[in-house]
This record gives structure tokens, C-alpha cells and sequence, in this order.
């Protein structure tokens, strides 16, 4: 009889070997990738961080801090803008070489990064019992191949600073009652405007005394940069602040806010004031009742998340490295189709619609408004209706979140659990 041929090993899916292989694989698949992100051409030699040494060797010889102009291809002339406090901590940085400044920046940035990638998503991996470490991998990856975040690196922006700020007061601080909440969203505010309705939404949510905080925090940092530099804390609060050309063109594309989107329309004439008002008021009481509805129900993530989102639609400039908010958003949408019992019906169907809609927007915020295309330097108004929507593609995916970020109800947790807790609060997914 001859002996039967020999039957190949069977690899067992379910062996643990074989599930860290593959994700193993995965994870340097995605990481091999993400360099062609990064390619030269798309990035921008940490352009904004030069300018802000620049403005700081400038102020340190004695030159008043908002005369300070360089000039620029695309947006014409570009100043310091930032509020004198801000200047204060940029400061001792312009002492150093500029290698090893932006070599600070980049490392604070990735930390930044890790950081709060962890924070965002070590609650989802606790609920949905998903692998950790490869989680936490392919999470930080996913994050640092978003525009926002390239945006931030190769500009070499502040950005993850008050995100971080932001996140570890209202994800930590905050729901524990700490005798620290509000300093951290105080200290984003008086670096830069933009994280100051995070003060409104903690007044819209009745967290008094963390918004006392918050507002003495930034009234404070403010008043001791006017101890410093008197003569440049009048000139820019009295005068600079409201100068949005200093800023730069709000036609430009990188614009991505209601204001930048009315000034594509109608370039390079100036948008109506009165329609952008009347947008900014319909835009912002919608959304921070909606933040406010996901606060009470427990969730603090996607009530943050959502006024994120209307200080990037309301600002008259919102630049793309400004959109972090789009990534908890991802992290909400994963987090309630996973948390959505497929079993029946209505349930698939809920789940699939998340799922799709989270892969749409991570698939959008890697592809981009800018770092792919060249929309010239002189102001134009948009071409065609497909132009108009690409252009403002931010800006359309702000207002659908805004509608259909999804909240996750979950039971209240007692102040004592918070104070005693070193994670963020379980928020049980409605089945």
C-alpha cells in the first residue's frame, strides 16, 4: 500500500501565537505606511515655529512684540498673534539653538500624543476587552497619520499642549471634583483663544467653581504677562485681538471654519458679518446644548468633544492643525458601535452606521483639506460645487458630528469613586 501524501499543518486562528503575529503585522504594516505622510513637499520644516523664535529674538532686543512681520507667499504678511502669556513660555525656548527647540517641540508633541491617545482609549479597551498594547499601538499610529496631528508636528505648533491641558482637566479633574479643575483649561485659554469656550461649556454645565477656576487661571496668567510686558498686554487686548488680518487670508482653505467657508464662497470680497453672526448663534446654541445633554448623561468625552468642535466652527480662523477634535470622535463613534448589540436587527443596522461613519471620518482627517493639494496663492472664489464641498470638507463634517455624535448614557458615579479613581469613570454602553 503506499503511504497517503502528508496533509499540511492547519494554523490555528484562535492559537495566541498566531493572534500577536497577526497583529504584530498589522500594527508595523500601519507603521510602515505612515512615512508617506510625512514625505518632503507635504511638510513644513516647522515654518510657525520659526516665526515665533523670530518674534522672540525680536521682542528680546528690545522691539515691541506685535511689530513683528515676516513676510509670506501665501497669506502675505504673517505676525505674531499669540496672547503676551503665551509669549512669556515661548520665551526661554529662543535662548536655546533652534535644532534643539524644535527637537522639544517634536518629543513633547509625540509624548502628547501617546499620552492622550492612552486616555481616550484605555476605557474603551477595558469595556470591549480588546488587546491593549496593540490598541494603544495602532491608536497612536492612526492618530499621528491625521492631518491635525502632522499639521501640528511639521509646523511645530502648540497644539497637543492645550489638548493636553484641556483632556486631563475635563476628563479627570473635573468629574472628581478636584481642587485643581478648571486650571488646566484656564492655563489653554491665556496660551491661546480658542480653548476659552471650554469655560463657557463649564459654565453651560454648572461646574462653578471649576469655571471660577478656569477664569482666574487665565485671568491671572494674563495679569502677570501684563506685569511683564505692560505696553504689549494693552496693545494686543485692546487692539491686535480683534485684527484678524494678522492672522492671515480667511479665504485660504487651511480656514476650515463658517467664516473661512463664507469667505471661499464670495473671494475676495468680505463676507457678510451679519450672516456669519447669525451662523456662529445658531451653531454654537445647538451644539452646547447637545454638550450640555452629554454631560448630564455621563458622558464627559463627547460633551468636550462637541464644543471642540464648535470653538473650530465658530473662530473666525480655525486652521487645520486646530481640529483635534475630530479623533475622540472616531474614538466615541468605535466605542457606541461596539457597544451596539448587533443581535437584532435595528442593533446591526445602528452598528454598521457607526462603524461606516467612523471609517469615513478617520478616512477623511488622513487625507485632508491641504496636504495633498495646491489651491493657489491668489483669492478666488470656488470654482465649482465639488470644489466647494472639498474645500470645506472640515467644515461639513463638523456640522454632521455636531448632529449625529452619538451620546453614551451611563450611570452617575459617586465624587468619592472619582477621588479614589487613577482611570476615567466607566461609562456603560446603552444595549
Amino acid at each position: 500500500m503506499s503511504a497517503e501524501p502528508a496533509t499540511p499543518p492547519c494554523v490555528d486562528l484562535d492559537d495566541p501565537g498566531s493572534r500577536t503575529a497577526r497583529r504584530v503585522v498589522g500594527a508595523l504594516a500601519l507603521a510602515a505606511a505612515l512615512p508617506a505622510l510625512y514625505l518632503p513637499g507635504r511638510t513644513h520644516d516647522y515654518f510657525d515655529l520659526k516665526i515665533y523664535m523670530a518674534a522672540m529674538d525680536w521682542w528680546a532686543a528690545g522691539n515691541p512684540l506685535y511689530d513683528y512681520v515676516q513676510p509670506d507667499r501665501v497669506q502675505g504678511e504673517l505676525y505674531f498673534t499669540y496672547p503676551p502669556f503665551a509669549a512669556l513660555v515661548l520665551l526661554p525656548f529662543s535662548w536655546l539653538k533652534l535644532g534643539a527647540t524644535v527637537a522639544i517641540f517634536t518629543g513633547l508633541t509625540l509624548l502628547g500624543v501617546v499620552v492622550t491617545t492612552k486616555w481616550l482609549l484605555d476605557p474603551v479597551i477595558r469595556r470591549h476587552h480588546l488587546p491593549h498594547l496593540f490598541t494603544l499601538v495602532v491608536g497612536v499610529l492612526l492618530v499621528l497619520g491625521v492631518e491635525s496631528t502632522r499639521e501640528t508636528i511639521t509646523f511645530g505648533q502648540i497644539n497637543m499642549l492645550l489638548v493636553v491641558l484641556i483632556l486631563a482637566d475635563l476628563l479627570f479633574a473635573v468629574p472628581r471634583d478636584s481642587r485643581w479643575a478648571g486650571v488646566g483649561v484656564g492655563l489653554a485659554a491665556a496660551l491661546k483663544l480658542f480653548p476659552a469656550i471650554f469655560v463657557i461649556y463649564l459654565l453651560a454645565t454648572r461646574r462653578w467653581r471649576a469655571a471660577v477656576v478656569a477664569g482666574a487661571t487665565a485671568a491671572g496668567a494674563t495679569l502677570l504677562a501684563a506685569a511683564v510686558a505692560p505696553a504689549d498686554s494693552w496693545r494686543f487686548w485692546t487692539h491686535e485681538l480683534w485684527a484678524t488680518d494678522r492672522v492671515g487670508r480667511t479665504d485660504y482653505t487651511g480656514n476650515q471654519s463658517l467664516f473661512g467657508l463664507l469667505s471661499r464662497l464670495i473671494a475676495p470680497e468680505e463676507p457678510s458679518r451679519l450672516l456669519w453672526l447669525l451662523l456662529v448663534a445658531v451653531v454654537s446654541g445647538y451644539g452646547l446644548w447637545r454638550a450640555v445633554r452629554a454631560s448630564q448623561a455621563g458622558d464627559a468625552l463627547t460633551g468636550l468633544t462637541l464644543t471642540g468642535l464648535v470653538a473650530a466652527l465658530i473662530s473666525p480662523i480655525t486652521w487645520t492643525h486646530h481640529i483635534y477634535w475630530f479623533i475622540p470622535a472616531v474614538v466615541i463613534l468605535a466605542d457606541a458601535a461596539l457597544g451596539t448589540d448587533p443581535r437584532s436587527v435595528a442593533g446591526a443596522r445602528r452598528r454598521r452606521r457607526l462603524l461606516i461613519l467612523a471609517v469615513a471620518v478617520t478616512s477623511i482627517i488622513v487625507y485632508g483639506v491641504v496636504s495633498f493639494y495646491d489651491w493657489g496663492i491668489t483669492p478666488t472664489p470656488t470654482g465649482s460645487p465639488w470644489e466647494f464641498l472639498l474645500r470645506n470638507a472640515y467644515v461639513w463634517l463638523c456640522l454632521v458630528l455636531l448632529v449625529v455624535l452619538p451620546v453614551r448614557p451611563g450611570t452617575r458615579v459617586q465624587r468619592r469613586q472619582h477621588a479614589k479613581s487613577d482611570t476615567l469613570p466607566e461609562t456603560p454602553i446603552r444595549r
